[in-house]
């Protein structure tokens, strides 16, 4: 077997598709039927995932034409960037919701709508990031572009409907916070779910603003948890890491996570008035001022907490200097 391959029961594959960042690996999965392979997640486009998946294909005996279906959980690079080659590669339709197509060719489309980057970079700005790390920003979220190529033709799904695949019908569950359009794949008469990025073993989701998405994504990833808390899943098969036996414990790690975070900024706002940099910096460190891409996630997570803790008016916030700064209500 193949390193990058983990055998998972009734003949599927896990196969861990490198990443060029400290995540290290994507979890993508094969998944046969009577009519062929269903590839769930396939990965970000580099030379040496392309180089990966063709060893894995040559190894397990896998033909192209024999994946019927590619589905995407969810919008970010790192699992829809092969989306479009593997398409091209296999003739297979590409499945994934509507919303999280849409943030894909936003941030990415040749369209005039692909206004991310300015949008981002002015937010990040008005909460008091330094200009030449807003440079080091705007150039990682560049590299991103070519890595998604070619951009796939779409078929939707919602979440509420099910999608068939490995001879089973699933659940589709919508499953924002960490990715709007998200969706989670659940089986429930063998108590499975193929889970993206919303629950993840030993590391945490981020939870980010997202310039055109929601304003309190926060909120939406903890009602997304305590949701999906309420399904029994024998197992979940999620985006990164490890596979998931203690599903609704590993939710309540995740949901105890975030109320530590929350209470450790209201500590940090009642010591002083900070903006979101100041913050970003106090809870991760300034070390991240060296990894534009780190930077930009635990800059946006950031401000995700400080605005869940202002919208439920446990802190405040206003502009000085064109910059807006945060602190208790009690100075």
């Amino acid at each position: 077997m193949l390193s990058a391959v983990t055998e998972l029961h009734h003949n599927w594959k896990l196969v861990k598709v490198p990443l060029p960042f400290s995540l290290k690996w994507v979890n993508s999965y094969i998944i046969p039927d009577s009519s062929g392979y269903t590839i769930i997640d396939p990965g970000l486009r580099t030379d040496e995932a392309i180089g990966l998946w063709e060893k894995v294909l040559e190894y397990l005996n896998i033909e192209w034409h024999e994946i019927k279906k590619i589905i995407v959980t969810h919008q970010h690079p790192d699992h829809y960037g092969l989306a479009g080659f593997m398409q091209e590669r296999s003739a297979a339709p590409v499945f994934m919701s509507s919303r999280a197509h849409q943030y894909a060719r936003r941030l990415w489309g040749t369209e005039a709508e692909s206004d991310y980057n300015d949008a981002l970079l002015a937010l990040f700005a008005k909460h008091g990031m330094p200009q030449h790390l807003l440079q080091a920003i705007d150039e990682n979220l560049g590299e991103f572009r070519s890595r998604v190529l070619p951009h796939p033709e779409v078929t939707y799904i919602q979440a509420g409907d099910t999608i068939a695949f490995g001879d089973r019908q699933w659940l589709l569950i919508d499953a924002p916070g960490h990715a709007f359009g998200q969706l989670c794949l659940f089986n429930e008469k063998e108590q499975i779910m193929f889970c993206g990025d919303q629950v993840l073993d030993r590391i945490t989701p981020n939870i980010s603003i997202v310039p055109g998405e929601e304003q309190d994504p926060l909120h939406c990833f903890l009602t997304s948890l305590e949701q999906l808390k309420q399904y029994k899943v024998r197992l979940a098969l999620p985006g990164h890491r490890d596979p998931i036996v203690n599903f609704a414990e590993r939710i309540e790690q995740l949901q105890q996570h975030h109320a530590r975070r929350l209470d450790k900024m209201l500590e940090q706002l009642q010591a002083g008035s900070y903006t979101a940099f100041e913050c970003c910096e106090l809870s991760f460190g300034s070390h991240l001022r060296q990894n534009a891409h780190n930077l930009r996630f635990a800059m946006a997570e950031t401000l995700a907490h400080l605005v869940y803790l202002e919208i439920r008016k446990e802190i405040v916030s206003e502009l000085s200097d064109e910059q807006i700064i945060y602190y208790t209500s009690v100075k």
